[in-house]
């Protein structure tokens, strides 16, 4: 990729859905700002759970299609947000979906979960490399809740950055080049309470409400350091791409429910932890701008 915007922003994922849940905001900000904003997705998703009735037989325990249909969810939510640099690693289909944590899925041959990080690593650096971003975004090192493919995402673009940046390690895959932040995805416990009670007053067509404990990436507020406000343009973005996941997500206007029905908010201001780079904002403030401190 030649001729390379100045702020490039790169965010790994394990899923399609998961970009637009945790970072929809964020993403449609930095595009229309201009940034690179690129997308690596994991898996396709295959072992998904369908909402919609009409769309059941795409499950894996039916036709096996999900995965197919969920690179064109992804593709209409990367639309709605204005990203245009969205990959799969390795190509769509090099490795799949993993199931929850003990599922026998777990141990299939090509399972993301199954797979050496060392094996999956390069395709990222190649990225990486290609597209030299200046922020990382992804995952804790639980993943945010414990799911494998969340975990291995976080593995896999831990040792990716480590890697780019070694100029010994395969040159064939591009000159070496340096993340200078690496972000995760965090959401404070306060925020959290308050957007559930506020759930609860206001009401919800989805038959149960989610408990915070249930939200990936919970932490104490302390542990924040920054903060990406989606106000109203960016907001009604995310939950427009939100909705292009329609196997994955309901919408209920502020809240949304994933398979198990459970009511949970949309959270228009995303947040995330720095650790490592230096941070943007003084000492005891967050940030407002993942690049803060950042130069071309």
């Amino acid at each position: 990729m030649t001729d390379l915007p100045a702020r490039r922003l790169l965010l790994v994922h394990a899923h399609p859905d998961d970009e637009s849940i945790n970072n929809g905001a964020t993403m449609a900000r930095y595009a229309a700002e201009g940034a690179l904003v690129t997308l690596v997705t994991c898996t396709l998703g295959e072992e998904g759970e369908v909402i919609p009735p009409g769309l059941a037989h795409l499950a894996p325990d039916r036709e096996d299609r999900l995965g197919d249909h969920r690179v064109g969810e992804l593709a209409a939510a990367m639309k709605e947000l204005g990203v245009t640099d969205h990959r799969f690693l390795g190509g769509p289909g090099r490795f799949r979906d993993s199931g929850m944590m003990g599922a026998e899925q777990n141990g299939r041959e090509g399972a993301f979960w199954n797979t050496d990080v060392d094996t999956a690593a390069p395709y990222l650096v190649e990225v990486i490399r290609e597209t030299r971003p200046q922020v990382l975004i992804t995952y804790d090192p639980d993943g945010g809740y414990g799911h494998p493919d969340h975990i291995q995402a976080h593995r896999v673009a831990a040792r990716a950055a480590e890697l780019a940046a070694d100029a010994a390690y395969r040159s064939d895959l591009g000159p070496a080049h340096t993340i200078g932040k690496i972000y995760w995805n965090r959401i404070p416990r306060p925020v959290a309470e308050a957007a559930f009670a506020r759930l609860r007053a206001e009401g919800t067509r989805f038959p149960g409400v989610a408990e915070t404990g249930d939200l990936p990436g919970v932490v104490d507020e302390s542990l924040i350091t920054t903060e990406i406000d989606g106000g109203t343009v960016w907001a009604a973005r995310k939950t427009a791409a939100m909705r292009a996941h329609a196997t994955q997500i309901a919408v209920d206007g502020p809240f949304f429910a994933l398979s198990n029905d459970l009511g949970q908010p949309i959270f228009t201001t995303e947040y995330y932890q720095l650790v490592r780079g230096a941070p943007g904002a003084p000492a005891g403030a967050r940030e407002n701008d993942l690049f803060a401190g950042v130069t071309a």
